[in-house]
């Protein structure tokens, strides 16, 4: 649990960031006290660039924070999220452990590129020779809330199998699940009964569902 001694040492480093880069700069601390995954966010600087504030639920990476051994984890630097209104943030999430080495809160930095992936791509296309470059990694959405992050969630399994729930064999559905398992959706109260609604199967199957996915 994050204590008031390292919260506010973090709520002074936020602010500093914030400052130091400017409003286009988001800095967000999420609490990994699976009691208050709902409410993560404990604090936000400049929170008008991914629409969130205190109070607000979990992004993708909390989840694998919760999910995953905590000895593996190693902070994330420099990669791409997308708000809901498209905008595109260079990211970087750094995982802050206490006394004991567990890792009991996130401190996620978001920066808005938008602008300058506009003026970037005016540039290229101003010096450009026509030769094929790279793909990009397709950036990831920042959820406003647990709902949102669900629905994202289940979203990406559907996509993983590659076909419509209807087509779906089992098999499909055990992979789609095993999925949802391992992104940590099943940490998000009454997910359940939302992925069983949308795979059209009970809960009971649900559960048989997910200990075949571990089995495997």
């Amino acid at each position: 649990m994050l204590d008031h001694l390292m919260l506010d040492t973090l709520r002074q480093i936020a602010h500093g960031l914030a400052a130091q880069f400017g409003s286009n700069c988001e800095v967000v601390v999420h609490d990994l006290d699976p009691d208050r995954l709902d409410n993560s966010i404990v604090l936000i600087e400049n929170g008008h660039v991914s629409h969130r504030k205190q109070g607000d639920g979990p992004s993708h990476i909390v989840l694998e924070a919760l999910k995953s051994d905590p000895a593996a984890l190693k902070d994330k630097l420099s990669y791409l999220t997308r708000t809901h209104d498209n905008r595109i943030l260079k990211s970087s999430t750094l995982y802050i452990r206490d006394e004991e080495g567990k890792v009991c809160a996130i401190l996620a930095i978001n920066y808005d590129i938008t602008s300058l992936l506009a003026i970037e791509g005016s540039i290229h296309s101003l010096v450009s020779t026509g030769e094929a470059a790279g793909q990009s990694p397709e950036p990831e959405s920042i959820p406003l809330n647990v709902n949102d992050l669900l629905d994202e969630l289940i979203s990406q399994s559907i996509k993983l199998v590659g076909k419509p729930v209807a087509m779906m064999t089992k098999d499909d559905k055990v992979k789609a699940i095993q999925f949802l398992n391992n992104a940590g959706a099943f940490l998000v109260t009454k997910s359940g009964d939302k992925v069983s609604r949308q795979f059209g199967i009970s809960k009971y199957t649900l559960y048989s569902y997910m200990d075949a996915s571990k089995a495997e």
